[in-house]
């Protein structure tokens, strides 16, 4: 596999860039923060007029993109969820799974990462390089269903800034997605079957989630000898899970897709849906890929696909849900990092 982010002749950035990462009000510097705070709401407040649905915010950013090399995964019971002290409130968790479950009894509570906040720290080297550490805990489908997409779902937030406490409540599966770019230079994009219980019918990029499973993992370990292992396993899971995804939905082979960088985390503002969004280029134009989704093992998870400019892309974020509206926006701000970049040559 060829590295994304040579394909797309990304730059080692220098320190600056790694303060511009972090998207917590708290922690950015005060420039930076009121010119991507500005242009958030921008987006925020045109997406929310329309739908909802569409409204989301940047809990990272990461425009030069990040190879797997500098994307690590503490994997701890610690970023586990939570129980809300409403008992009342944690019984309806069960109560809106049952319903789901009478509603469609194929339905299954499978095992998921839960998104626990991250951190930014740098390496130990002359070009001080940044590094993302990704925290995440176990939750599964039953209660995320039951928490994010239960009527009462703000119920269980906490006022609170900083996203990881504001959301402790919350199932909060990571969820993946991916800027597929073909060799002529189009984005794949999916529209979602009517048949799915989220935003049926919706334009989004390819993703679903990185699964426990997928490595062995049912539950935590206790024994702390193997947590190293353990963690660079989950890491890799998030590379992995991703192109996984790309090829289920898109029949695409795994070897056509360049290594996918790490561009960031969007989090939709109904039900607060975080997704973790990676970009990769793929090696077939775009009339083979339409070629290929026809014989896609995942393909009956969207109606069909669209192979499009960025420029189209723009015009279809409208009807796109909030965490994939913010895929978008990541990718634009990776694409602005790059021809500043060329400008600055």
């Amino acid at each position: 596999m060829l590295s994304a982010a040579a394909a797309c002749g990304h730059r080692r950035e220098a320190p600056l860039t790694a303060a511009r990462v972090e998207y917590s009000p708290t922690t950015r510097p005060a420039a930076a923060r009121h010119l991507s705070a500005a242009s958030t709401l921008l987006h925020m407040a045109s997406a929310a007029a329309a739908d909802p649905g569409a409204a989301y915010k940047l809990l990272l950013s990461c425009p030069a993109g990040l190879p797997r090399s500098r994307v690590s995964v503490k994997f701890d019971q610690s970023f586990d969820r939570i129980p809300h002290p409403d008992a009342a409130l944690e019984e309806s968790i069960s109560e809106i799974w049952n319903q789901r479950l009478k509603q469609n009894p194929s339905s299954y509570s499978g095992t998921k990462f839960r998104y626990g906040g991250h951190a930014v720290h740098y390496k130990d080297e002359p070009n001080k390089e940044y590094c993302v550490s990704l925290h995440l805990g176990l939750t599964d489908y039953s209660t995320f269903v039951g928490t994010n997409l239960n009527p009462l779902w703000e119920k269980f937030l906490v006022p609170s800034e900083d996203d990881s406490v504001h959301c402790q409540h919350m199932s909060n599966p990571l969820g993946n997605g991916a800027i597929v770019q073909t060799s002529d230079e189009k984005i794949i994009v999916l529209q979602r079957s009517y048949n799915v219980g989220e935003f049926p019918g919706y334009f989004v990029f390819p993703g679903g989630h990185s699964e426990p499973q997928e490595i062995g993992i049912l539950a935590h370990q206790t024994d702390e000898k193997d947590l190293g292992v353990l963690n660079e396993r989950v890491s890799q899971e998030m590379f992995d899970g991703i192109i996984r995804e790309v090829v289920e939905e898109t029949g695409v082979p795994a070897n056509s897709l360049t290594e996918p960088i790490f561009i960031g985390i969007s989090c939709r503002e109904m039900n607060v849906r975080p997704t973790a969004f990676f970009f990769t280029k793929c090696n077939i134009d775009s009339s083979g890929v339409q070629e290929l989704y026809s014989r896609a093992q995942h393909g009956f998870e969207s109606t069909k696909m669209y192979a499009v400019s960025e420029e189209e892309l723009r015009g279809m974020t409208d009807r796109m849900p909030g965490c994939h509206r913010g895929g978008f926006a990541l990718y634009e701000m990776m694409k602005n990092d790059a021809k500043k970049h060329e400008n600055e040559q």
